[in-house]
């Protein structure tokens, strides 16, 4: 299966949804993880705690990540995890290290 990670740093979990400008798609097969890209999107947050949801960028979003099946971050806003269900993906909320999922 393929997962998508929300991180800053390649190494752990450690980013919120609406602000990850790129995802970690990994291979997960029987326990072992491998690293197939790192995919670029726009964030969906502007950084203004404010900021309307904007269904373009989700949707590019969705697009970018169409082969995970399961998609991990530290946090998620209601209407993104909506959608991300919406769509079809396991969402996991939590963090920790990259390594450590199986």
């Amino acid at each position: 299966m393929q997962i998508a990670i929300a991180s800053t740093d390649g190494e752990t979990i450690n980013e919120h949804f609406g602000k990850a400008d790129r995802f970690f798609i990994y291979d997960l097969t029987e326990g072992h993880l491998a690293l197939l890209m790192v995919c670029t999107v726009v964030p969906l947050s502007t950084g203004d705690p404010n900021h309307a949801f904007n269904p373009e960028r989700m949707a590019a979003t969705l697009a970018a990540l169409k082969d995970c099946q399961r998609v991990y971050c530290t946090r998620i806003g209601d209407r993104p995890r909506a959608e991300l269900e919406k769509a079809g993906f396991e969402l996991v909320v939590g963090t920790g290290p990259i390594a450590g999922i199986s």
